[in-house]
């Protein structure tokens, strides 16, 4: 059988996380620090991203870059703890979802590269 057969996925046990950032170096920063700490097996940066928000009663907009990043679902309270322990913002944005699908060589990768808590 070939890997995607064998590999099995169950539904929530990897998740997608977004984090926004003021700059590319922020964000690389952030990104080799999840990975070195095995928080994370893939980072995607991008830049330009348009961010409209309330802050302190004031509407504010900025240009920002978004963090894509893939890891376990078991991994997220650890990984959000070090991102807010090391992200130059207040209140930074750390949203996960589960991955309810995916291409199950990929989800493999995750868990290869993210040992499970």
């Amino acid at each position: 059988m070939d890997r995607e057969t064998t590999c099995l996925f169950s539904t929530g046990t990897h998740s997608v996380s977004y984090v926004t950032t003021p700059s590319d170096e922020v964000a690389t920063k952030l990104a080799e620090g999840l990975l070195s700490q095995n928080l994370a097996a893939c980072v995607n940066i991008i830049p330009g991203v348009k961010s409209v928000y309330k802050w302190e009663g004031k509407v504010n907009t900025d240009t920002e870059h978004m963090m894509i990043i893939k890891s376990r679902t078991s991994r997220l309270e650890d990984m959000t703890k070090w991102i807010r322990e090391n992200h130059p913002y207040e209140v930074c944005e750390v949203i996960s979802m589960p991955i309810t699908q995916g291409n199950p060589p990929y989800l493999q990768w995750i868990s290869d590269n993210v040992p499970p808590k």
